[in-house]
């Protein structure tokens, strides 16, 4: 299936090459395709960067530091709300752009737009409100001065699955407390990520405070970077074990680390839940991004009481789903993002059916062209299966049964991750209670989407460290300062 002439519009408008130091270069690695996941077809080809590419990219961003660090609160906010403003301008061409890149829906980008975009204009208002505190000491002996500086060069590396509010999410906070960064995007989805950095570039920004590379060589160059005495701050999205690795690199330069990693979530359903809104909540809990997001819900816990109606609504809105390339109207359904997602998703259906769940329906790889699976429910799932230990990144419910509270609680907590959790209840102390007792960073009471760019993203245990977003985003971006003088009244 070709590209419409739009398509090609917005791919032209895309540029090819790395951007350092305020300059669009060529990588020293040849050239990286990227592919349109729902008809296999290569899109575009870009700079695959070298390592040394990336050392030069951070060699601008350290030039760039001490200036970007001195340029007044309001100017950097200013600078953040004109790239709002553009993208505002623009949602349409960054929304299709999205789409043909990771496969999500027409409509689901236009919301990525969205919410991508409220990160630059949170961020530009958190800017100016940097704040400290100046008070004697307990003792009267001196008067204490506490100040926020940025804490200097960063690399971030932003994932596949939301190409632009991933790097909003961390470039928002970093600019607006004054860091210069290097981006490193996902090479299955770098295209969005370049078109941002060009819209910073036409919003002011200077030279050098954002560097981009674009390169098949992520280990390496993470590995030398991670090395380099002049970067301070290290932010990744992504799987769990790949954040482990970057932690122990930059645990030598004892980096400043933000991970926000892997996810399991439970969605909980009790006897008194109102099965409309928890129907209406996992439908968007699971399938947003086709399923391919960390906050996805990826355990169906629901009380054995109502677990059969749910299943069974649950089972008719999935079958009556659309599925298509995103462009389509009405696909609710895109392609996967590469093959080895639908051999995955195969995988833990496949072994959940072996090991005695029920497929109430999808449940199997679409023929191509396109990495397409459909939409799946499972009965009957077990705690022990692949499917509810792993994370399943795929448009796959898996529903597990409960008959009491603790158990309700035991069975949502029975993983190493710790992102979001789900619940479902019209008994408000029960809520409360539940507050308290899901062991996650996130909790979604009552509703089936949790992300906003004013609320403080991130998890515990093997979910990751730091938070995204909200007042805490622009605090992992600086460093606190606290200077004592004497009582100027002794």
């Amino acid at each position: 299936m070709s590209a419409t002439t739009t398509e090609m519009q917005v791919l032209d408008g895309i540029h090819g090459k790395l951007f350092i130091g305020g300059e669009w270069v060529d990588g020293e690695q040849g050239t990286i395709e990227v592919r349109d996941p729902a008809t296999g077809e290569v899109i575009k080809e870009i700079a695959n960067g070298s390592v040394e590419d990336g050392v030069r990219a951070l060699d601008a961003a350290v030039a760039a530091q001490d200036s970007w660090a001195r340029t007044p609160a309001r100017v950097r906010g200013e600078i953040l709300r004109k790239a709002f403003d553009l993208l505002q301008e623009r949602k349409e061409e960054f929304a299709l752009l999205m789409t043909m890149e990771m496969g999500k829906p027409l409509a689901e980008a236009r919301g990525e737009v969205a919410y991508g975009g409220e990160f630059l204009r949170w961020f530009s208002e958190e800017a100016v409100r940097i704040d400290g505190r100046y008070s004697m000491t307990p003792e009267g002996t001196g008067q204490m001065i506490v100040t926020h500086r940025p804490v200097g060069p960063c690399f971030l590396i932003t994932p596949w699955n939301f190409p632009l509010a991933m790097a909003t999410r961390k470039l928002g906070p970093a600019l607006a407390a004054g860091c210069t960064a290097v981006v490193k995007p996902a090479t299955l989805t770098p295209l969005t990520t370049l078109a941002l950095v060009a819209l910073l570039e036409e919003a002011g920004l200077p030279k050098g405070v954002v560097n981009v590379i674009t390169t098949k060589s992520t280990g390496a160059l993470s590995e030398r970077l991670l090395a380099d005495p002049r970067l301070r701050k290290v932010s990744f999205t992504g799987s769990t074990p790949v954040g482990v690795q970057l932690l122990k690199q930059a645990a030598d330069n004892v980096l400043k680390s933000s991970m926000e990693l892997g996810g399991n979530a439970p969605f909980v359903v009790f006897e008194d839940a109102d099965l409309d809104k928890a129907v209406e909540g996992a439908l968007l809990a699971k399938f947003r991004n086709i399923g391919q997001a960390c906050t996805a819900a990826n355990r169906f816990i629901v009380h054995e009481s109502v677990a059969d109606e749910f299943s069974r609504r649950i089972g008719e809105a999935v079958k009556a789903m659309k599925i298509g390339r995103g462009t389509e109207e009405g696909v609710q359904i895109g392609p996967l993002v590469e093959d080895k997602a639908v051999d995955n998703a195969v995988r833990l259906v496949e072994s959940a059916v072996g090991d005695g769940a029920t497929l109430v329906t999808g449940g199997k790889a679409i023929d191509g062209p396109g990495s397409f699976f459909e939409p799946t429910v499972l009965d009957g799932v077990t705690p022990d299966m692949a499917v509810s230990i792993e994370e399943i990144f795929g448009p796959v419910v898996a529903i597990q049964r409960f008959s009491t509270e603790e158990d309700a609680v035991r069975l949502a907590n029975a993983t190493e991750y710790g992102l979001v959790g789900y619940v479902f209840t019209e008994d408000t102390k029960r809520g409360q209670r539940m507050i308290d007792l899901i062991d996650t960073g996130m909790m979604g009471l009552n509703v089936g989407v949790v992300s906003n760019a004013a609320g403080p993203f991130g998890g515990v245990k093997q979910s990751g460290l730091g938070r995204e977003g909200g007042a805490e985003g622009i605090h992992e971006y600086l460093e606190t300062k606290y200077t004592l003088m004497p009582n100027p009244f002794a």
